[in-house]
């Protein structure tokens, strides 16, 4: 399974045919070195629906016919436009030929740039026999520790590390501590001022306090989950 950072908290996890597009937030991103119409995605999942998560979604959907995967009440409007969706609520879990996603609470806020309201999310993202955990914006909540030990073990996990709208980066070390996953990429900061940060300092914080190694990918760098 290979991961790619696109930018933001934009990912495509790939393994065989499987192409999943997580938060495509691409045009508008100064960080991002594509364009949205590069990527082909077979399947769309949004963690929220805030513009800088919610992104090109529409846009690609509408020209791969990839189904997206959203909180229910971003689906819904999502399906009243017609597109093809799935409407999972916190706790409900969706299955696909290449394996399953299954919606978890984050804390944070959520509205879509059409002014749909709804709870934001993190994504439980099962591809094969590797799990991804996709904390989508989030502060430091004790659940974390729930969501990381009921069930699977967390191959790779995905962290906001950016502070100001999301947990920062001493915040997300406890995080990575309750989470236990194999491996961190962190997600969600410098791309604009207010969540500047120290990745390397990071990297190095987690790694000297658990056994998780860290990832860090300049946008469009991959990385192979083994």
């Amino acid at each position: 399974m290979e991961i790619r950072f696109l930018a933001q908290s934009a990912v495509m996890i790939t393994d065989g045919d499987a192409r999943i597009l997580v938060d495509p937030f691409i045009t508008g991103n100064p960080k991002a070195t594509i364009q949205a119409d590069e990527l082909d995605p077979t399947h769309i999942l949004l963690t929220h629906g805030h513009q800088d998560h919610y992104g090109d979604v529409e846009a690609i959907a509408k020209r791969t016919g990839a189904p997206i995967l959203a909180m229910v009440e971003i689906a819904d409007e999502l399906a009243e436009k017609g597109f093809d969706v799935f409407d999972p609520n916190f706790g409900g879990t969706v299955a696909f030929d290449w394996g399953w996603v299954k919606m978890v609470p984050a804390w944070h806020s959520s509205t879509t740039p059409g002014g749909t309201v709804s709870p934001p999310a993190g994504l439980l993202i099962m591809v094969g026999d590797r799990l991804v955990y996709h904390l989508g914006d989030t502060a430091l909540f004790s659940d974390l520790k729930l969501i990381a030990q009921r069930g699977n073990h967390v191959n790779l996990a995905l962290v906001p590390i950016g502070g100001h709208y999301t947990m920062d980066r001493f915040d997300a070390v406890t995080a990575c501590e309750w989470i236990g996953a194999d491996e961190v990429i962190p997600i969600h900061y410098d791309t604009f001022p207010p969540i500047e940060t120290d990745a390397e300092a990071f990297k190095s914080d987690v790694e000297n306090a658990t056994e998780t190694k860290v990832v860090i990918l300049a946008p469009g760098e991959s990385h192979t989950v083994r």
